[in-house]
C-alpha cells in the first residue's frame, strides 16, 4: 500500500498533508462546518467576532506543531443509551474539522462498501435498507431455506481503543512525519480515560479514527473469512448465511482476531439467531417484508412525553424529540404507530396548556 504524505490541490499545488491541513481554504471550510446550526451560542459568537485572527491562529499552531487540545467539558447522554461525553471548544472544534478535510478523503477510498457510519451517502437508514433488502431476496429466491445471522458488538468499543494500533492503521497510509505528530496529539488527548487506550465518544476525530481502526476487522470478515452479507454500522455488525455452522466458525475466528490484533471484546449479548425472527440493527426490528421501530425505542419516546408532563423538560424540547423520533419511524412500517405517538405529544401539551394559571405564557 502507498503511504501518502503529499496531495494537490484544487489549483495544482502539491502540499504537505499538514500544510494542506492549515491552508486558508480548508481552516475557513473547518469553521464554516464547526459552526453549523450552532453560530448562536456563545463560544461561536466569540470566535467570530475575531474570525481572521483567531483562523490565522489556527494555522500557525497546526505548521508550528504548537496545538495543544484544550480541557474537555464532560456530560451525559440517556438516549437511546446513558453514555458520557467529552466536548471540547469551538477552537478545538475547528481545528478537528481542518484535520478531517484533508484525513476523511485519503482513508474513505480505502473502506468497504458496506461500512455505513460516519460516510457521506451512508447512515443507519441506508445500512437498514441494505439488510432488508438480502432478507427479502433471501426469503423470495429460497423461501424453504432458513438464513441465519450473526448480529455482534464490540464491548464498550470507544473507552477499548487502543492508540499504539489506532497509530499503526493510520501509518500503513500516512507518512507526513508533522501530520501525524498533529493525529498524536489528538489521539492521546483522551481525559480521564487511562492513557494508551480510549478515544472521545464528542470529538469529530473520534468518528474517522473508530472507522479506521474497524476496516482492519472490516476486510478480514470479507477477503480472509469471505463473508459475502457483511454490514457494518460502527461497532455495530451483521452476518449473514444459510449456513449455521459456518457462522459458528466465522464468530469464533472473529472472536480471536479481535482479540489479537486490535485488543478488543465482542459483547457477551452477541448471538447467532434465525432471520425469520427478525433482527434488531440501527434502531429497527427487520424481517424480509417489513420493518419495525424497536421496542425500546418506543418507551423511550413515551418517556420523553411523561418527562414532558413532569415538568422536567420544556416544550421546546419536547416537539425536537418528536419530530426526531417520527424522522426515524418514518424509514419503518409505522404509520399508525407515528399517529398515535403524535396524539399522545400533542393531548400531553393541551393538558399542560389548560392547568397553567390564567394569563401565564403559552410556552411550557
Amino acid at each position: 500500500m502507498k503511504r501518502i504524505g503529499h496531495i494537490t490541490d484544487k489549483n495544482g499545488r502539491r502540499l504537505t498533508l499538514v500544510e494542506a491541513i492549515a491552508d486558508y481554504g480548508s481552516v475557513q471550510k473547518a469553521y464554516n462546518k464547526a459552526r453549523k446550526c450552532k453560530r448562536y451560542r456563545r463560544d461561536v459568537l466569540i470566535f467570530t467576532k475575531d474570525k481572521e485572527e483567531k483562523l490565522e491562529r489556527v494555522r500557525n499552531e497546526i505548521l508550528g506543531l504548537s496545538y495543544e487540545p484544550s480541557e474537555y467539558r464532560y456530560f451525559k447522554v440517556y438516549e437511546p443509551k446513558e453514555r458520557q461525553i467529552m466536548a471540547l471548544p469551538f477552537y478545538d472544534r475547528v481545528v478537528q474539522h481542518a484535520i478531517n478535510n484533508v484525513l476523511e478523503p485519503i482513508f474513505e477510498k480505502r473502506f468497504i462498501f458496506h461500512s455505513y457510519a460516519c460516510r457521506k451517502n451512508k447512515g443507519m437508514h441506508a445500512a437498514s435498507d441494505t439488510l432488508k433488502s438480502w432478507l427479502y431476496e433471501w426469503q423470495r429466491f429460497h423461501p424453504d431455506t432458513p438464513m441465519y445471522a450473526i448480529k455482534a458488538d464490540i464491548h464498550h468499543y470507544f473507552q477499548s481503543i487502543n492508540h499504539d494500533v489506532l497509530k499503526a492503521e493510520i501509518r500503513k497510509v500516512i507518512k507526513d512525519a508533522k501530520a501525524l505528530a498533529l493525529i498524536d496529539k489528538i489521539i492521546e488527548h483522551n481525559g480521564q480515560m487511562p492513557d494508551g487506550t480510549g478515544i472521545p465518544v464528542g470529538n469529530l476525530t473520534s468518528q474517522l479514527f473508530a472507522n479506521i481502526y474497524l476496516d482492519k476487522l472490516d476486510k478480514y470478515i470479507k477477503h480472509t473469512l469471505g463473508a459475502e452479507k457483511y454490514e457494518r454500522y460502527m461497532d455495530d455488525f451483521i452476518i449473514l448465511s444459510p449456513d449455521k455452522e459456518e457462522l459458528r466458525r466465522w464468530l469464533a475466528d472473529i472472536e480471536r482476531f479481535l482479540r489479537e490484533e486490535l485488543i478488543l471484546e465482542l459483547n457477551p449479548k452477541t448471538v447467532i439467531l434465525c432471520a425469520k425472527n427478525g433482527i434488531d440493527f440501527v434502531g429497527y426490528k427487520h424481517r424480509a417484508t417489513h420493518r419495525k421501530v424497536r421496542p425500546d425505542s418506543i418507551k423511550r419516546i413515551k418517556r420523553t412525553i411523561k418527562k414532558y408532563e413532569r415538568g422536567e423538560i420544556t416544550r421546546e424540547n419536547l416537539q425536537k424529540s418528536i419530530a426526531s423520533w417520527t424522522g426515524h419511524a418514518g424509514h419503518a412500517d409505522s404509520l399508525h404507530l407515528r399517529k398515535k405517538i403524535i396524539k399522545m405529544a400533542a393531548d400531553a401539551q393541551e393538558r399542560a396548556q389548560a392547568a397553567k394559571p390564567a394569563g401565564a405564557g403559552v410556552s411550557t
